[in-house]
C-alpha cells in the first residue's frame, strides 16, 4: 500500500489517474532501461523511484492537445 506521496499529491501534478499510472509506467521503463545499460543496480523498484520523482517535481508532465477531427 502506498502511503507516501498520497495519490491526491500526485494529482496535482498530473490531471488524471489515467495519465498518472501512463506517465509513471513510462518514467519506470526509462529508469530499468537505463540501469540495466549502465549496469547499475536500482536501489528501489523503478515504479518507486519513478513516483518520487513525480511527487519531487524532477520532472513535469506536459499533455499532448486533442486531435481534432
Amino acid at each position: 500500500m502506498m502511503l507516501y506521496p498520497s495519490m491526491a499529491s500526485l494529482l496535482n501534478r498530473v490531471n488524471s489517474r489515467y495519465m498518472l499510472v501512463n506517465v509513471i509506467a513510462k518514467r519506470s521503463r526509462d529508469i530499468a532501461e537505463e540501469a540495466i545499460a549502465t549496469d547499475e543496480p536500482l536501489e528501489k523498484k523503478s515504479v518507486s523511484i519513478a513516483i518520487d520523482e513525480l511527487a519531487n517535481g524532477d520532472f513535469n508532465v506536459i499533455p499532448h492537445p486533442a486531435k481534432e477531427n
